[in-house]
């Protein structure tokens, strides 16, 4: 089972990044996935969730407006498109999968986890 989270790296204030996580070995089809992101010392936090097949979104809304997740089923990839960067988004994003359908904001609901790619966002 893996989530192999990708496209993190560094950015100047106002600027966009694309990350993507590609799940192997476990099923993509029917689970909800979900971004959340980690700063150093602090606790994990939610920031984005879509449903299977992709109909449903929701956000955090720290970064409503300016995230958008989306994923390709054809190719077991889940996207945060992240535009209008902020020194405050600098964190370590991981994607997870959840046993729900429909997406989920709480970290309890997901049990399968990437390994994160880093995000940094400064001048």
């Amino acid at each position: 089972v893996q989530l192999q989270a990708s496209g993190g790296g560094l950015v100047q204030p106002g600027g966009s990044l694309r990350l993507s996580c590609t799940a192997s070995g476990v099923s993509f089809s029917y689970y909800g996935m979900g971004w959340f992101r980690q700063v150093p010392g602090k606790e994990r936090e939610f920031v984005a969730t879509i449903s299977w097949p992709g109909m449903k979104t929701a956000y955090a809304d720290s970064v409503k407006g300016r995230f958008t997740i989306s994923r390709d089923n054809t190719r077991n990839t889940v996207y945060l498109q992240a535009t209008s960067l902020q020194p405050e988004d600098t964190a370590v994003y991981y994607c997870a999968r959840t046993h729900l359908q429909g997406g989920a904001r709480s970290e309890s609901d997901y049990h399968y986890w990437g390994q994160g790619t880093e995000v940094t966002v400064s001048s």
